[in-house]
């Protein structure tokens, strides 16, 4: 099925029976993953992409869940008939993380002794969890080899961890505002967050569920602050500038100013559709991402054994995953002797960029994913 902005997409839970060894050494006797699927894949499945969503982003990619729907999947403007990953030609799978809130098992999901639901009792998880969990749904779709893996951001890292856990069951990929490892100023972001949600007085540990109550001050916190580093100071800069909702200080500490205004409002909402234990788990596989420390921190030898080609972007503004990160990337790619297209985007977005409609990125993607080769 071809996907159109209108087009009403039904997700699906997939259910996988056999107990799973988390990188930490835990097991999950069972779990399930929430994923949507667009297009269809051909007679030899050598179409099907993998999307890989960033920290709040989910399965849901593109498409409607009902004709009310007032917004799109979170990546509409990429994956859909004639759109950069079209799905006229490509198979593509949207998935919710393992440790997820959006369907898939996670702190809200139930716990195996049947006593109310995880909650903090959710063991961590890593990028090499979430990828070797993919790739049980790819054998579940029958797919021995995806055409591309292809994420923004935390996405991205996934990208890459495919091609180094999986090296012979992917052909591209699409790392995008990413970085092989997080700087220690985003570390520190992080840990700002999480500090954020644990202190809130509402959090009881984790176990929040138990009490009847929601963290959501912390929570809230935790992603207006979050909200200011991906975005840039010129484009908050342009959009709100120093604009007063009256033209006199009102010297309290209500809202006074429209960004003020602004960032509340994206805490307010996301505070009320994203799980906190959630939050942590996703922020905590950022922190611990770093392929590279298995081979003495050689990046250039973590790659050597990947077959992929890569396509790699960043963007001028993004100073959370700044193009200094994807150069670093680049650099092993071509010392390791493999094959790799990079373009380094002029956008205001900020790390939002690879969200966003930058003509110059759009098309670097749409060119690339047209010479990816299929056939039925």
């Amino acid at each position: 099925m071809s996907v159109h902005s209108h087009s009403i997409i039904t997700p699906q839970i997939i259910d996988f029976h056999s107990p799973f060894t988390l990188q930490n050494g835990q097991v999950l006797p069972h779990f399930s993953l929430a994923v949507e699927t667009y297009g269809t894949l051909n007679a030899n499945k050598n179409n099907a992409v993998l999307i890989c969503h960033a920290l709040s982003g989910d399965h849901h990619v593109a498409g409607r869940h009902h004709p009310d729907d007032r917004y799109a999947g979170w990546w509409d403007n990429m994956v859909g008939s004639g759109k950069p990953i079209d799905t006229d030609k490509f198979f593509v799978v949207g998935v919710n993380n393992l440790g997820g809130c959006a369907g898939s098992t996670g702190p809200l999901s139930p716990h195996p002794s049947g006593e109310g639901s995880y909650g903090a009792d959710f063991p961590m998880v890593t990028v090499r969890d979430w990828v070797r969990s993919q790739a049980l749904l790819a054998d579940h779709f029958g797919i021995s080899q995806w055409a591309a893996v292809v994420g923004g951001s935390l996405g991205g890292m996934q990208a890459l961890q495919w091609t180094l856990e999986y090296p012979e069951r992917i052909r591209h990929a699409l790392v995008i505002a990413s970085s092989p490892r997080l700087s220690a100023q985003n570390i520190a972001f992080n840990d700002v967050a999480r500090q954020a949600i644990i202190t809130d007085p509402d959090f009881h540990g984790g176990h929040y569920a138990r009490h009847h109550v929601l963290p959501k001050r912390g929570l809230r916190i935790a992603r207006m602050m979050g909200h200011i580093t991906y975005l840039a100071e010129y484009g908050l800069g342009h959009k709100f500038g120093r604009q007063r909702r009256r033209p006199d200080y009102q010297y309290h500490y209500d809202i006074e100013f429209e960004v003020e205004s602004y960032l509340r409002h994206q805490g307010d909402k996301f505070s009320g559709r994203f799980d906190a234990n959630s939050y942590l788990l996703m922020t905590k596989a950022l922190d611990y991402f770093d392929p590279a420390a298995e081979y003495g921190h050689d990046l250039q030898k973590a790659l050597s054994r990947v077959q992929a080609r890569f396509f790699v972007a960043s963007f001028s503004s993004d100073w959370r995953f700044s193009p200094s990160r994807s150069h670093e990337l680049v650099k092993a790619l071509i010392g390791a002797r493999k094959a790799v297209q990079y373009i380094e985007v002029e956008s205001h977005h900020g790390h939002d960029a690879f969200l966003m409609e930058d003509p110059p990125y759009i098309n670097a993607v749409r060119a690339y994913m047209q010479n990816i080769e299929t056939s039925s």
